[in-house]
């Protein structure tokens, strides 16, 4: 009996809630001040909620983030290292559109991303910078060491938010590695769109609304946070960003002024 209520429960345990909040990087640390100047603190209103994302700088007036992290309203702060201190290279600018993914599916979290078009263009410094993608459909080798980063807790049990940003360091795993992880499944996962990220002998991973930042690897960004177990274990899944180039240059270009 208790064999099949743990077998019941196992997928609802992997799926992150809508609108978690940011940034959670267990095991990680402080990074160093303005380190990742391609990072974008998102401020979300849906309904009567606000809630953080996070997101990075891929053009001077868009940022890539997860779908998962749209809302009625969503304002972007560039250049933060402290997000409860008013710092000089802080740029807010509010977004005029959100580009979810046309395929976009909540329940599945298949193509969980979302381009966001700021009002005006982000000024570009050493505080505020972009952030290079990889070349369509080619893929991150498995043991490649990349490295995550955002705001918010540091553990699962804390809901202790530290106001600067912090990063871990996290291995790529095979791409069977999510759906064939033993003692448990992950239903939803899909080669094609979707990375496993995150050894499991080790406590370091990205966590809810860590949502929308970016994996970063050599230099790019080759996933976008997306979701996994609801107790911050690893491996967890990112959103496979060489899989939607084609889709990003095509809507950046169409939306240009």
């Amino acid at each position: 009996m208790v064999t099949m209520l743990i077998l019941i429960l196992l997928p609802v345990a992997f799926l992150l809630p809508p609108g978690a909040g940011a940034g959670e990087i267990i095991g990680g640390q402080e990074a160093q001040p303005h380190s990742r100047p391609y990072m974008a603190y998102l401020t979300i209103r849906r309904k009567d909620q606000s809630f953080h994302c996070g997101g990075f700088l891929v053009s001077e007036n868009f940022v890539l983030t997860a779908a998962h992290c749209n809302g009625d309203n969503i304002t972007v702060c560039l250049g933060a290292h402290n997000i409860k201190q008013r710092e000089q290279s802080q740029q807010k600018i509010s977004v005029c559109r959100q580009i979810l993914h046309p395929k976009y599916n909540r329940q599945t979290h298949n193509n969980d991303i979302m381009l966001l078009q700021l009002e005006h263009k982000a000024e570009l410094n050493e505080q505020v910078m972009l952030i290079r993608l990889p070349p369509a459909h080619r893929r991150v080798k498995p043991g490649t060491v990349c490295s995550v980063a955002g705001w918010g807790r540091t553990s699962a049990l804390s809901e202790v938010l530290p106001d600067t940003l912090r990063e871990v360091d996290l291995k790529v795993l095979d791409d069977e590695a999510c759906p064939n992880y033993p003692g448990a499944t992950y239903p939803k996962y899909k080669t094609r769109m979707m990375m496993c990220v995150g050894d499991p002998k080790e406590h370091k991973a990205s966590f809810q609304g860590d949502s929308g930042g970016p994996l970063v690897c050599g230099k790019r960004a080759q996933g976008v946070v997306s979701w996994g177990p609801v107790n911050g274990s690893p491996p967890r899944v990112y959103a496979r960003v060489s899989t939607f180039i084609p889709w990003i240059r095509r809507t950046m270009r169409r939306l240009q002024p």
